[in-house]
């Protein structure tokens, strides 16, 4: 990762969802770009590219059509060069056996989506500091969920 512009990229597919997103990366006091996909099969397409260099960080929605973000963290922990792309989940669900095989499939963090503005930008930005710190190993599974 270089210490310029991060390259964030965001896969949901509500048009509403995207916007707050927006928001709230426009607010963090670094830079960043954004790629927004609406749907995981252009998120795969896009990032499996040999040519497009992979992300920095990756928020995804659970609930997509054409491929669900279970099949693309599924798919993008068996693609060599996307391993260790960082994945930040972003989910309406607070099932615990949802969320325990996300963090055992290699999420990195899980965002349950808040109901108010406040609480996404505070999740978000959360996430962002530890890409900033360089620190996004995944964390001890007691601390994965950045919102309720």
């Amino acid at each position: 990762m270089d210490t310029g512009q991060f390259h964030i990229m965001l896969a949901d597919d509500d048009l509403d969802d995207c916007v707050l997103f927006e928001d709230a990366l426009s607010e963090f006091p670094q830079p960043m770009r954004l790629t927004i996909v609406h749907n995981g099969e252009q998120l795969m397409e896009l990032i499996g590219k040999e040519t497009e260099k992979a992300p920095d960080l990756l928020f995804l929605d659970l609930n997509m059509p054409r491929k669900n973000g279970f099949e693309c963290l599924a798919e993008i922990k068996q693609i060599e060069n996307l391993k260790q792309l960082p994945v930040i989940i972003l989910s309406t669900t607070l099932e615990k056996d949802i969320i325990n095989l996300l963090y055992k499939k290699g999420a990195q963090y899980f965002i349950c989506k808040p109901n108010e503005f406040s609480q996404l930008k505070k999740a978000i930005h959360h996430a962002l500091a530890k890409l900033v710190q360089a620190n996004l190993s995944q964390p001890p599974k007691e601390k994965f969920i950045l919102s309720q």
